[in-house]
């Protein structure tokens, strides 16, 4: 018995140290990198909104207006009605009337949250240190899919009434 590897075993041997070196070299870069908000212009303004819950946003995650990028989420604290007050930096020069709302939503069902902002119609718009007068809380996946089942239980309980009555009006025509 020989305790030489063939060419194909070395080859194989290199390539899968390579790969494991490679995914660690990323895993490492991934780790420390940070995915950090990047000012293009150092001229920005806060405003402030408030949220019952905020399930999953966290302290860096984007603010978006109409898909793009306008802020980050620089700060949250609990207020005397534990609620949720998030401090948002704004871009200066994206004006957002005084009507808007910001909302949390997702990017996808398990996605990263961010904050939607929906312009209003005012004229008036929101300065430095504003607080939303409208906003959305966060919903959660699981109230969600309880929401859809309760829904479905009761569509179903009234679809067998109305099977049986359309039966009982189909036999009588005849």
């Amino acid at each position: 018995m020989s305790n030489e590897f063939t060419r194909e075993e070395k080859k194989a041997f290199c390539f899968g140290l390579f790969a494991f070196l490679t995914f660690i070299i990323l895993f490492t870069v991934m780790a420390f990198s940070k995915d950090g908000y990047k000012h293009v212009d150092e001229n920005f303004y806060y405003l402030k909104a408030s949220f019952r819950r905020t399930d999953g946003l966290l302290v860096g995650d984007s603010v978006r207006m109409a898909g793009i990028d306008i802020g980050r989420v620089v700060d949250a604290k609990l207020d005397e009605q534990y609620n949720a007050v998030l401090n948002l930096e704004i871009k200066d020069g994206i004006l957002i009337p005084d009507d808007s709302s910001a909302s949390i939503v997702s990017s996808s069902i398990m996605g990263k949250k961010y904050i939607e902002i929906e312009p209003g119609g005012s004229e008036e718009f929101l300065k430095n240190n504003d607080e939303f007068s409208y906003t959305q809380d966060a919903m959660v996946l699981q109230e969600l899919l309880d929401r859809i089942i309760a829904l479905a239980k009761s569509k179903k309980k009234k679809n067998p009434q109305n099977i049986e009555e359309e039966n009982i009006g189909d036999q009588n025509d005849e």
